[in-house]
Parts: C-alpha cells; structure tokens; sequence
C-alpha cells in the first residue's frame, strides 16, 4: 500500500484498478518540550498506511503515497526554532501538482489527509474538482480526533501537543516522547480562526491544552478509534462513485 514501494508498472495497474490514493500532509513545527517535530508528518503518514491496510482487507483498496514533511507553520515561528514554514501558496502549489500527476496517471479518487488541522486545502480541492469533474474528485475530510478525544477522555483540556498526541505517542513509539519534559496544562482559549495566529501568546512551552494526562493506555484507545475513523472515510469516499 506504500506508493514509494511499488514500480511503475505497478502503479499503473493499481490505477487502472481504480484504487483509491491518499496524500498525507504533514509539517514540521514544534511539539511542545517533549514531542519530536515531526510528530505531525509521522502521525498522518503512519494511520494513513495502518488505515489502508483494513480497508484493502476489506475489499477497498487503497494507496498511500509518502507523507508531505513541511507545510505553512507560521503560528509556531515565535518559538524560535524546529520549524519549516512552507509559504500558503507553496503548499498550495505543491498539493495541486501531486493531485494532476496522480490524475495523469489514471486515478479518479484521491484523499489528503492532514496532519496539521491548520493546513486548509479546501481551495485546491475545489478548483481540482471543477476541472475534473464529473470523472476524477479529490476529497480533504474533516479530522475526526476532537471528538474521538471528548468521546473517551471527556474534560481534558486539547489543542496541541496535548494529552491525545502524547498519548498516541506513548502507545505507538514511546522512545520519542521526553518524559520528564511533559509541561503542565496551559487552557488558554485560542483563536484558531485568527489569520495571524501566534501560539507564543498563548503558551510559553508550545503545547495547548493539558498533556499532564496521556498514558499509553489511553493512547491504545485513541489510536483504534482513531484508525477505524480514517478507514470508514477511506472506504466512504471510495465507494462514493
């Protein structure tokens, strides 16, 4: 299901099987004191195999091309370092020319998954569809991790950084997460509507929210929840012809 694995000629007949593909975004920005930058790009590339899998057991299936690693950060820049920050346009550009490479080569169904819920591709979207459409369309899902989170960990205080990504993190690759530099909760309310959103008025270690409550059995609960939400959108939207 990993897009970089395959030959040419493998691609090709995966698009003529009308096989639905997804592009991860991710970026590289700061995670507070005690998550590793590129949690973003690894969380959005690693559900998008691990949900790929169930769905093409399922019947549905589905191609995952590498995750974009850098996208539009701007909010984190007043940290001061850990960030790649990928003018809007850029990004735009970049997502737009992967999605007609894709359709040049015959897929008709294409997902972008984000990992930062600040990246708003909606535009490239629409403009794609309206020159496509009706035979190929792109789709860019709403992320489902707020309510998963106010699901089964009601009252724990998110944003970023926080006690769903440091629990995620526990359970799937403990090693990365610093322990002991987990910052205490910060709950200011944030603006994230706020075109000239800057989180160094709102946290002084970089996470939003309440990341003092992550425990990897929490995590193990978010990521099934987590994974089985991305599959159903996967599957959804596929058979959606």
């Amino acid at each position: 299901m990993r897009f970089g694995d395959l030959t040419y000629q493998e691609i090709r007949n995966r698009a003529a099987l009308d096989w639905l593909v997804v592009l991860p975004t991710g970026c590289t920005e700061q995670q507070g004191p005690h998550l590793p930058v590129d949690f973003d790009t690894w969380f959005a590339e690693t559900i998008c195999l691990v949900a790929a899998e169930i769905c093409t057991a399922q019947g549905t299936h589905v191609l995952v091309l590498p995750a974009l690693p850098f996208g539009p950060t701007p909010e984190h820049r007043n940290f001061g370092s850990g960030y790649i920050d990928l003018p809007q346009e850029l990004h735009e550009a970049v997502v737009k020319a992967a999605l007609n490479s894709l359709a040049d080569q015959g897929f008709k169904r294409m997902v972008i998954w984000r990992g930062c819920g600040q990246h708003n591709l909606r535009r490239v979207v629409e403009d794609f569809n309206q020159i496509h459409h009706p035979h190929v369309r792109a789709f860019q899902p709403d992320l489902p991790y707020a309510a998963i989170m106010h699901q089964f960990a009601p009252g724990i205080a998110g944003g970023h950084a926080d006690s769903f990504c440091t629990s995620i993190a526990l359970h799937m690759r403990p090693e990365s997460v610093r322990l002991d530099m987990i910052p205490t909760t910060e709950t200011r309310l944030v603006d994230w509507g706020d075109p000239e959103l800057d989180f160094s008025l709102y946290s002084s270690s970089g996470a939003i929210g309440d990341p003092t409550q992550a425990t990897a059995e929490l995590g193990a609960v978010l990521w099934r929840a987590s994974v089985a939400a991305v599959a159903r959108v996967f599957r959804d939207f596929a058979r959606n012809k």
